[in-house]
Formats: structure tokens, sequence, C-alpha cells
């Protein structure tokens, strides 16, 4: 059935890729709920399926979030209601700035009002800046907001700095500067059922493509079920090298007091803080010991969180 556009919500829509949604992007995020709220319109947000330098540049730029993370971290951590996530391809490359906005945001998806960052820039060889969005939306008749650069610590809050620090592990620094923990949701895969003779039931996420895999190491988790629920983890990131998995690289977590078979379901993994680096051990036996070594610092972590 048609979209009837005519009746269709209009949006406040804020514009950028949102890699991470950290600070930065919830300084967007926030005037887009405020504006939404006082005028009644929809709150929305535009990103795009792939990094546009990796089509731009030609080089692959590892992200922080699938776009459903994104998606998920909009809509939870700031109540967006509208996500969209735009097709980053030759013809979204070469439309002009203008057509990017009059065409794609208003005429397409109903936007009433704007919201871009300091540095936004889009269309055609990122001819369109916040200088001409601002200007262009005011001979529309539209609003406008563009936000200037958010600082903690002295620093740029930006997705760039925050990957340097999940490529480190530094989960807690990065949870600074992300202003919630670094996420990977996926669907549960099958893996060599090892939790159960460590005594733990497990669950096996792989990475999806172009996601940057943190360091390797073993980390302090909570995993988040659809229902809401939680549960502390000891999540160890890489290949597993006691059990000898080769290159497969993804995440198993140990999942603390917890009984049930996860497998095929959607569950997110929190990251908040790197407890030691990978290696193997000589023995089962001794990742066993290992891994209830890591579950008591685990429970000790969020115990004095």
């Amino acid at each position: 059935m048609p979209v009837d556009r005519e009746n269709a919500a209009k949006h406040v829509i804020a514009l950028g890729f949102f890699d991470g949604v950290h600070l930065g992007h919830g300084a967007l995020l926030r005037r887009v709920a405020e504006v939404a709220e006082r005028t009644g319109l929809t709150p929305a947000a535009v990103t795009f399926d792939v990094h546009p330098e990796s089509l731009i540049l030609r080089s692959p730029q590892p992200l922080l979030s699938a776009p459903e993370d994104r998606a998920d971290l909009m809509r939870r951590c700031y109540g967006i209601q509208d996500v969209i996530v735009a097709r980053f391809d030759k013809q979204m490359m070469g439309m002009p700035w203008r057509s990017f906005v009059t065409d794609y945001l208003v005429k397409e998806h109903r936007a009433a009002h704007l919201v871009a960052g300091h540095d936004f820039r889009f269309g055609y060889k990122g001819e369109g800046n916040p200088r001409r969005l601002s200007a262009l939306c005011g001979a529309l008749g539209i609003g406008c907001d563009i936000i200037p650069r958010v600082e903690r610590d002295g620093i740029t809050v930006s997705s760039t700095y925050i990957r340097t620090l999940v490529a480190q592990g530094e989960m807690e620094r990065a949870m600074e500067f992300l202003g919630h923990p670094h996420t990977l949701t996926n669907t549960v895969a099958h893996g060599k059922r090892l939790g159960s003779s460590l005594g733990f039931p497990t669950v096996n996420l792989r990475f999806p493509k172009g996601v940057l895999v943190p360091a390797y190491g073993v980390y302090a988790c909570k995993v988040c079920f659809e229902d809401g629920e939680s549960r502390m983890a000891v999540t160890n990131v890489g290949t597993r090298p006691t059990v000898d998995d080769g290159d497969e690289v993804n995440a198993e977590g140990f999942i603390l007091d917890f009984r049930g078979d996860l497998y095929g379901r959607s569950i997110r993994m929190e990251f908040y803080r790197r407890l030691r680096g990978e290696r193997k051990f000589p023995s089962l036996d001794a990742l066993r010991r290992e891994v209830m070594k890591n579950a008591e610092e685990t429970r000790d972590y969020f115990q004095g969180t």
C-alpha cells in the first residue's frame, strides 16, 4: 500500500552518520527531542548504511556500530522514534546538496525542522555545509539548528577518538565519551559448546562485516535480552587460542546466574571493562579456573558501580 505523504507526520530530523551514538551526537538528538516535544512533530534521525568515506575516499572505515545498533541507541537513549537508514550509493553521493534538502529530506521525509552538527557536510563533493543548510532552511520556511562541537576533558568528542579507545580495549574511557557502554547486537550463533564443559551457559556473537573488533581479551559485560532483562557476563573477544579456533574472531560470553537456551535469539552485549588480554591456557581446567576468577572480578566490578 503506498505511503500517503500528504497526511504523514512531519519530522524534526537530526543529520549525521552517528557512529557509536556518542555524546556529541547526543547533543543533536536531545535538541531534536526538545523541538519535537515543543512542536508536536515526530523526532527522527537520518543515518547511512555505510560510512560515506568508504565510497568517497575508497577507504573502508571500521565502524563502532552497525546500523541496527545505531538505531537502537538513538531510540533507547534519546527517544528518537523514526530512524531513517539511507542507502549511501553513487546516486546519493552525486546528489546536489540543495536536492538532498529539498527533495530527500523535505519532500520524501517531510522534514519541518533540521538539526546538524557544526562540521556536517553533505551533497555532491560535500558542497553542503552548516551555513548553506541554515540559509536554505530559512528560505524554505523550515527550522534549523546548528549544534557546536562537544568537548570532554578538553578533547572533542568524536567517533574517530572513540574507535581508538575501543581498539585498545579502553572501554571505561570510551564509555565516558559515548555516554553509554560500547555495544554489540547480533543473533546468537552456534559455537563449540565450550560453555557446557566449563559450567557456564555461553553466547557466541559474530561481529558484523565492517564493525570494529575491540582489543582481544576478556571483558566484564552485561548481556541484555529482548525482554529488557540483563545478566552479567565474562566475555572473550578474539580467537580462543586454548580451543584453537584458528582465525575465526567472535565474542563469547559466559553468562553468570543464568540457565537457558539462547541460540537464534537476538541479544545485546554491553562492554564495561577489559579484565585481561587474551592468552592460551595449558588445559581446559586452567581455563575454567581463570574464568571463575574473571567471574568474581566481574561481580566485584558491577557491585562497585
